[in-house]
């Protein structure tokens, strides 16, 4: 049996989906969610094989739930989302199903779910290339001692490389992100965070005063009172956004 956990905030939605996979008694249904946080549990109780996922849900979407999960299932991702996304899913092949979901598309998908168990999890460019949507690049969600804390990024002091993380210096302390410091370079507001050593991306509104340490060495200071230091591309960049 592949064990499937249906995750959508709307109870018609996931009534369609059960209504479809009546033709298929191979996949048992072993738990139905309404948001994100209610599917990370279900995920980590029972293991599923697969989820079909809504993308647009109340409290984290779905794009921010599959990041927060450690073995990723198969997904069939059950949306009324934009074109955008939907090319994203093509090109990583990671199937998709549009609201109202028809029938013969669903059969379709299902097709392909032997291949996809095969093959294993390819979902992970997929969420780098969706992360790039404007939709996705206001907040950031993290999972710290099994607790998720969604961090809105005015709250982000300054960004940090650390190994294989990046560290989130925020006003409510410092939490990690299994990112690199390039894929925030990329979804942050350029206008807002600046890029200004190869380890360091800064809230330009937190900068308080820029010094010169020694001869074309540079460092900021931020509200916080951190002293970080610039490098030469880097004051390049942070003399552009502040104008001087």
């Amino acid at each position: 049996m592949i064990k499937t956990i249906l995750i959508d905030d709307e109870a018609l939605a996931r009534d369609i989906v059960k209504h479809y996979l009546k033709a298929f008694p191979n996949i048992e249904v072993v738990a139905e969610c309404a948001d994100g946080f209610e599917g990370l549990k279900a995920i980590s109780q029972h293991q599923p094989d697969l989820i079909f996922l809504d993308i647009q849900m109340p409290k984290i979407s779905g794009f921010e739930m599959l990041e927060l999960v450690d073995n990723r299932p198969a997904v069939i991702f059950t949306t009324a989302f934009d074109e955008y996304a939907i090319k994203a899913f093509e090109v990583n092949a990671v199937d998709y199903l549009l609201k109202p979901i028809e029938q013969g598309r669903f059969e379709q998908a299902m097709q392909k779910l032997p291949s996809k168990l095969a093959k294993g999890d390819d979902s992970q460019e997929l969420l780098e290339t969706a992360s790039l949507s404007p939709a996705q690049n206001n907040r950031v969600v993290v999972k710290n001692a099994g607790v998720i804390k969604i961090i809105p990024v005015d709250a982000i002091n300054y960004l940090e490389a650390d190994d294989d993380y990046v560290k989130l210096s925020t006003t409510e302390g410092n939490f990690q992100k299994n990112k690199t410091m390039s894929f925030f370079e990329q979804t942050l507001d350029a206008m807002q965070f600046i890029r200004i050593h190869r380890s360091y991306i800064i809230n330009l509104a937190q900068v308080t005063k820029i010094e010169l340490k020694e001869k074309e060495s540079y460092v900021v200071l931020l509200k916080s009172g951190i002293w970080l230091p610039v490098s030469k591309t880097g004051y390049v960049k942070l003399k552009a956004a502040l104008g001087i």
